[in-house]
């Protein structure tokens, strides 16, 4: 049971903690909506992750850990969630305020890392058990636990900053904030993988600050206004 709650209750927590803060809150179909969405996307994630792997890790002989970081996860899963919001949260009549980009952006970068999580504690996890003989319950456990305070925080936390400069760049129309919507998640996600643990914790340290920080400079325009006021979009 234990193991349960590790696998799943971090994501419901980040994701409850900026649902919450959001003064005009979004639909919650939307949020199941984007939420799966962001389940979907870990079979191209996993697909692209393989292809890389093969290409710069097999046949380009590049290291290990750069494969394993900038190479491969931190590009493919970013994109697939920054499509994502750019083809289809963007269109949605529900989307009509910056926060509503943060808030999206959480959500589908934590049904990414909701899945994920669950193959790695799961699947991953027991495999390694069996093949190394010692508890599969045991195992799955640590696992679970490491991830609750690194990987899916990592997740959470990077798809804030994603989603504070996709909404900014939707109802400003300033492609710079485009790039950093994409750039930024990427940077962070291929240094918390290059870095590996323990190091890689203070990638999460400056996640959580800075996207808070983002978050906070949403909340005060929010405060602002008396009601939700549709936006346009460009």
């Amino acid at each position: 049971m234990t193991t349960v709650i590790l696998t799943f209750v971090p994501s419901i927590l980040i994701l409850s903690y900026f649902i919450l803060n959001d003064k005009f809150k979004e639909p919650i179909g939307s949020i199941i909506l984007i939420f799966f969405l962001g389940f979907l996307i870990c079979l191209p994630a996993g697909i692209l992750n393989g292809l890389s792997d093969d290409f710069f890790l097999k046949k380009l002989n590049y290291s290990e850990d750069l494969t394993v970081s900038f190479l491969g996860p931190a590009w493919a899963e970013e994109l697939l969630k920054f499509i994502i919001l750019y083809f289809i949260v963007v269109n949605r009549n529900e989307f009509n305020e910056p926060m509503d980009g943060l808030v999206y952006g959480v959500t589908v970068s934590l049904g990414f890392a909701t899945y994920e999580n669950y193959t790695y504690v799961y699947e991953w996890a027991v495999a390694i058990a069996k093949e190394e003989n010692f508890s599969a319950e045991s195992f799955s456990y640590l696992v679970a636990l490491g991830r609750s305070y690194s990987a899916i925080p990592m997740h959470g936390f990077n798809g804030a900053v994603m989603g504070y400069y996709f909404g900014m760049y939707a109802f400003s129309g300033n492609k710079s904030y485009l790039v950093l919507s994409l750039a930024l998640p990427y940077i962070f996600h291929g240094f918390y993988n290059y870095l590996s643990f323990p190091n890689s914790m203070v990638i999460i340290v400056i996640l959580v600050i800075f996207s808070l920080y983002l978050h906070n400079d949403l909340k005060k325009k929010q405060k602002l206004k008396q009601k939700e006021k549709e936006q346009i979009k460009i």
